[in-house]
């Protein structure tokens, strides 16, 4: 182990102090760093693992896993008739594009009974998957899906390697129907928008769409709550229950304001709207069941969790089953919105709140130094900042490489890993400031304006 962690230890009373001191020693001598581990594959979702499940589980997860493997051909073979009946050899890739900022949220709300926008929607129905739901990274202003095009774009990494984690699953078959990077509920958002804005004839097609989507999300959910990555499910890491990104907690968001009517959601049926509160308070109880317990000590939550175990599991290779800061904030947040929260959920909040107050870093700073990528440096008086990942028993940071490496400093990853990804950020700040005056904090006293669901 390098200085920084076993200073943290022996002075646990002087965080601040210790981090700081620790940061300067590691930049004179890194040397002290170590590889501490090898990051290990997650497990995919099978029927073999099913099978050794207590036997009252079983039945509902061999339901949730015959669903998705009918559904993951029937997508498939939706493709495949498309070729054969326009006598086409092979898919074209659809448009891709870097996120979806072509997809506006915040116009006025006449806008969206706009020629341009009723585009867009008419873009956004048509690469809908047969399955209900969408890809990442599409372009949704380029062109209507055409006969042949696939409904994803290439989301291939750029660096695969032998073994990687990150390489496509079923046969390239890859985030074909997807809530990662935000898919499929800024879709849903974006319909509800201009479902809002015409009148019920005008809206018929895209609230057809839009009810798909919401069935796909429903067929989505684990029986214990979850929603993975991608689904159907592919394999891999994408099977796991997915926080990473916020892509459980965008779609629980999203069903939040289904089953209040909130805004343009206002059209959806009662039938719909008690559908989504089921599947809203099921989300709710994975988020508590999922927190991560060392020592009989609640603390936060991983980027992801193994479906069956709900333990925390890997996504690529270097990102590892340890707490996540950023992913953990955003479930603070989301969780200290739910109005009403019962004893359970209280306990939960501040856990995660307390674990977050603890890690946070200041007088230093993440950026780069010369031509050797970012660094941990002093910064006197910035932050706080906290690491991306936690090794759940000590709470000290950890850093993974390319190569599966798991590391104690961020100065011995390669500067490509040390460039191309956020090690530290500041993403937690506004959850912790929060939390610092949310109403059953237990350091406050009850008042009025306690935060409810928007």
């Amino acid at each position: 182990m390098n200085f920084l962690p076993s200073l943290l230890v022996s002075r646990p009373m002087n965080h601040r102090f210790a981090i700081l001191l620790g940061v300067v020693l590691n930049l004179a001598a890194c040397s002290f760093g170590a590889i501490i581990g090898t990051n290990i594959p997650a497990q995919p979702l099978t029927r073999e693992r099913i099978a050794r499940l207590p036997e009252p589980q079983q039945a509902a997860w061999k339901n949730y896993l015959n669903n998705s493997q009918q559904q993951l051909n029937a997508d498939k073979n939706f493709l495949l008739a498309e070729l054969k009946t326009h006598n086409l050899k092979q898919t074209t890739p659809a448009p891709s594009a870097r996120s979806f900022a072509n997809i506006p949220l915040s116009r006025d709300a006449a806008w969206y009974s706009s020629e341009q926008a009723r585009r867009i929607a008419d873009i956004i129905v048509s690469f809908q998957t047969p399955s209900g739901g969408w890809s990442k990274r599409l372009d949704m202003t380029s062109h209507v899906r055409s006969p042949g095009e696939h409904f994803a774009a290439d989301n291939r990494s750029l660096h695969l390697g032998d073994s990687d984690f990150d390489s496509p699953q079923g046969g390239g078959w890859s985030y074909v129907g997807t809530f990662d990077n935000d898919a499929t509920t800024t879709q849903l958002r974006f319909l509800a928008r201009v479902i809002a804005a015409l009148d019920k004839k005008e809206s018929t097609p895209y609230q057809t769409a839009f009810l798909r989507g919401l069935d796909y999300i429903f067929a989505a959910q684990f029986p214990n709550g979850g929603w993975p990555q991608v689904w159907p499910l592919i394999g891999g890491y994408h099977d796991a229950i997915t926080y990473n990104d916020g892509a459980m907690i965008h779609v629980m968001e999203l069903l939040s304001d289904v089953a209040n009517a909130k805004g343009d959601f206002a059209f959806v049926s009662q039938s719909v709207r008690k559908r989504a509160e089921t599947s809203l308070q099921k989300g709710v109880e994975c988020l508590l069941t999922t927190q991560i317990v060392v020592d009989g000590r609640r603390k936060a939550w991983c980027q992801q969790h193994d479906p069956l175990t709900l333990k925390p599991t890997s996504a690529r290779n270097y990102e590892m089953p340890c707490v996540t800061s950023a992913e953990s904030a955003g479930i603070l947040a989301f969780l200290m919105r739910l109005p009403q929260p019962d004893s359970n959920i209280v306990t939960a909040i501040n856990a995660a709140g307390a674990w977050l107050e603890k890690t946070q870093v200041r007088d230093v700073a993440f950026r780069t130094v010369g031509d050797d990528g970012r660094h941990l440096v002093p910064a006197p008086g910035q932050g706080p900042i906290w690491a991306r990942y936690y090794d759940a028993t000590t709470d000290l940071p950890i850093f993974g490489d390319r190569d599966k490496s798991i590391h104690d400093t961020v100065e011995e990853i390669s500067r490509e890993r040390r460039i191309g990804y956020s090690w530290y950020n500041d993403a937690p700040e506004s959850a912790l400031n929060t939390w610092l005056k949310w109403e059953s904090h237990p350091n406050q006293l009850a008042k009025p304006g306690n935060l409810s669901a928007q």
